[in-house]
């Protein structure tokens, strides 16, 4: 069986491209086709795989890629191959299911649907003019592409998601149902591993440096929880988030490798995970080390935590809730055999056995 994988944009590595890996796992030998591609970002992981790019595959454009959104639509359009595919398996939060590769059946795994059409809050980190004047020029190109995503949607057979929120959202923008698997934490890569003599006086956050993940609300917190804070990440807010630490017990670490991000989370007091997230994988892979989690309690948190077993949801997204939640919390005794039992639901064999079962029973072997 002849496979096509195709992704958004591989500029980056995050959640989504571990999702891609592990596919890529099912499917060693799949052509993988993304609007952008850079081998130093994504440490070489696709290079075997890649197969072709768009027109927009510059290195300009990779590092400030938002700012070219209206031309992602037309990137899928005309990124096209003369192969032909028995199937098409997409990894996608926006453009990349609409790829355009010869294939009678696709199969698409949604991160979100495209969230600059449905939600255009999602662009107010865009380094150009006030937001009130964005607001206005970018509308029309919201309801364009809310056109686009639908006629997009339209050609897929099976929409995979990755958490019951997004499924809603699926439903609710494209009024169709999709089946829900969890994106795939490598149990192996990510376990309790406590340093000697272990004290666990740091709390911690990770992912991306966006600013609709709320480290900002995590940083306003901790300046006055005055308790020791660490920032695993980099992204476009970096400079924005350093200029809203007044202590010196907030660290900022822009690079770990996996097995030092696996120390952290183990040896951490608990994750901060203050965002409204389709999934959040940092989150599971907390729990994978047996780390609590203190969830804003929506999205993918919601699903991910049990409240006051493995971890606390709070209510608000502001700093005061993260303040007040962090007390509560501190007052909790967790069972961490039973963080990292609720972590293995979100296995990668779980995740890879489900993928496979799925494709089995729309007829493909």
């Amino acid at each position: 069986m002849k496979v096509a994988i195709l992704h958004d944009y591989l500029n980056q590595f995050g959640g989504a491209e571990r999702v891609l890996q592990a596919i890529l796992e099912i499917f060693p030998d799949a052509d993988l086709y993304a609007l952008l591609y850079d081998k130093n970002r994504t440490y070489g992981f696709f290079e075997q795989n890649i197969r072709k790019t768009s027109f927009l595959n510059y290195p300009w454009i990779k590092k400030k890629h938002r700012l070219f959104i209206p031309f992602m639509p037309i990137g899928a359009k005309f990124l096209k191959s003369k192969e032909k595919y028995d199937l098409v398996i997409s990894s996608s939060a926006g453009y990349g299911k609409a790829i355009n590769i010869n294939a009678p059946y696709h199969i698409s795994y949604c991160h979100s649907p495209l969230r600059y059409a449905w939600e255009i809050d999602y662009l107010k980190d865009l380094p150009f003019t006030p937001w009130p004047l964005k607001e206005a020029i970018v509308k029309p190109i919201a309801n364009w592409l809310k056109t686009w995503d639908r006629r997009a949607s339209s050609k897929i057979n099976i929409f995979v998601a990755n958490s019951e929120y997004i499924a809603g959202k699926i439903k609710n923008y494209y009024g169709r149902e999709a089946i829900v698997i969890y994106p795939p934490v490598d149990l192996d890569l990510f376990y309790p591993e406590l340093t000697t003599n272990a004290e666990r006086d740091y709390y911690l956050m990770a992912g991306r440096l966006l600013y609709y993940k709320g480290f900002d609300l995590g940083i306003e917190a901790f300046n006055r929880l005055k308790r020791p804070l660490k920032i695993v990440g980099r992204g476009p807010e970096m400079k924005k988030l350093i200029s809203l630490v007044k202590t010196p017990y907030i660290q900022f670490i822009p690079f770990v490798s996996d097995d030092d991000l696996r120390l952290l989370y183990s040896n951490a007091r608990g994750f901060i995970f203050p965002q409204i997230e389709d999934f959040g994988l940092v989150a599971a892979e907390a729990q994978a080390c047996s780390l609590p989690v203190i969830a804003y309690n929506q999205g993918g948190g919601s699903e991910i935590v049990v409240n006051k077993v493995t971890g606390l949801h709070f209510n608000e997204q502001t700093p005061q809730a993260i303040v007040q939640a962090v007390y509560e919390f501190e007052n909790l005794k967790f069972d961490r055999r039973k963080i990292r039992q609720n972590a293995e639901r979100f296995s990668k064999e779980g995740f890879k056995r489900k993928f496979k079962e799925l494709i089995r029973n729309a007829g493909f072997v």
